[in-house]
């Protein structure tokens, strides 16, 4: 199974899943940290992945997203951005309901 297939079947697998350096509690870059501690703030629970511990993963999933930076959070999904994205979206109210609804 090519990688690009390995990500597309966690995205069917997991409604919710945080692509990162690091694990939430070991994040290994300041932008996984932020992004990590705004999803655990929700106490909606999410999948994630290492990538600096899947290298493939760091390098094909760019490919899937259109997104080229790290961390990468996806929503039923569909790409919704990195760490300042979804920062802002908790402030504007818009985050919780889509993480809640994608959890139910």
């Amino acid at each position: 199974m090519k990688t690009t297939d390995k990500i597309r079947q966690q995205l069917e697998d997991n409604p919710i899943v945080l692509y990162m350096k690091g694990t939430p509690r070991e994040p290994r870059c300041g932008f996984s940290a932020k992004a990590a501690s705004v999803l655990q703030s929700t106490g909606v629970e999410f999948a994630y992945v290492d990538v600096l511990a899947a290298p493939a993963f760091m390098q094909a999933l760019p490919e899937v997203s259109d997104f080229p930076t790290f961390p990468q959070l996806f929503i039923k999904g569909e790409v919704i951005g990195g760490s300042d994205i979804i920062e802002a979206m908790l402030a504007s109210g818009e985050l919780l309901p889509m993480l809640k609804d994608a959890a139910a």
